[in-house]
């Protein structure tokens, strides 16, 4: 018996449906799998989320360098310059970032302008965004888009109202309709693990993040542009993914 020590513990709210979590899970890696045929057929598939709260910290003294014998030195204490949210798309396919958004908010309209971009980036193609079910990946802005893209005339209703901008469940089954050009696949409740594009964020921190020192949030955005660019060029490679949607043991 140990007990001083504790974990974290997290229980199944599927209700009577526990088997739905799989089904959803597999849909995602069945995406993955299948992302390489998807591309070649002229369809991008995506995993798009934000990292938000990206700190612009810019060390009191320079960094002592690594010597022989002697680790290298960081000033403990900081200067706080502000806060930066960095909203990415990895394409699953080609293993690269897709027209980065950086800016001080992810509101809806952040996000709605970032998927704008994105899909300029080729208008006539058709999209396949995995994101979670933020309350902003399923937005009456984000219905409005994607019904202008696809030539959707019907009427879409009325927010809290009627139609399909009626509530986030029927929103969000407008955005994941199979049959439009573009489209949204949301990631099950709690499955950040899910999501390809948080892997990319981690190779974020860990390159650039973790020891760097920012002046401002201009020289934050432009080195993280920067890192995206050689990203792209040097490293960029699709993510070997094993996992097939078979049910987690626990």
């Amino acid at each position: 018996m140990k007990p001083h020590l504790s974990r974290y513990w997290l229980n199944n709210d599927r209700g009577q449906d526990p088997d739905g979590f799989d089904a959803e899970v597999k849909v995602v890696c069945d995406l993955y799998a299948k992302a390489k045929e998807y591309d070649r057929q002229g369809v991008h598939v995506v995993s798009t989320d934000e990292k938000t709260g990206i700190q612009a910290l810019e060390r009191k003294h320079p960094t002592k360098p690594v010597r022989p014998g002697q680790v290298e030195r960081r000033e403990f204490e900081y200067i706080r310059h502000g806060t930066q949210t960095l909203i990415a798309n990895f394409d699953v396919a080609q293993g690269t970032l897709a027209a980065p958004s950086i800016g001080p908010t992810r509101q809806e309209p952040d996000f709605a302008a970032h998927i704008e971009q994105t899909v300029a980036t080729d208008p006539d193609a058709a999209w396949i965004f995995i994101v979670d079910q933020l309350n902003t990946h399923q937005s009456e802005t984000l219905v409005r888009l994607v019904a202008r893209r696809c030539q959707i005339e019907d009427g879409l209703g009325q927010k809290g109202k009627s139609g399909i901008l009626k509530s986030m469940p029927s929103r969000a089954a407008f955005l994941s309709d199979p049959t439009h050009r573009i489209r949204f696949v949301y990631t099950p409740k709690h499955t950040s693990w899910l999501n390809q594009i948080e892997i990319w964020f981690s190779i974020l921190v860990r390159r650039l993040l973790k020891r760097a020192s920012f002046t401002s949030t201009q020289e934050l955005r432009t080195r993280i542009l920067a890192f995206i660019d050689y990203f792209n060029r040097t490293l960029a490679k699709p993510f070997k993914w094993t996992y097939a949607g078979r049910p987690l043991q626990i």
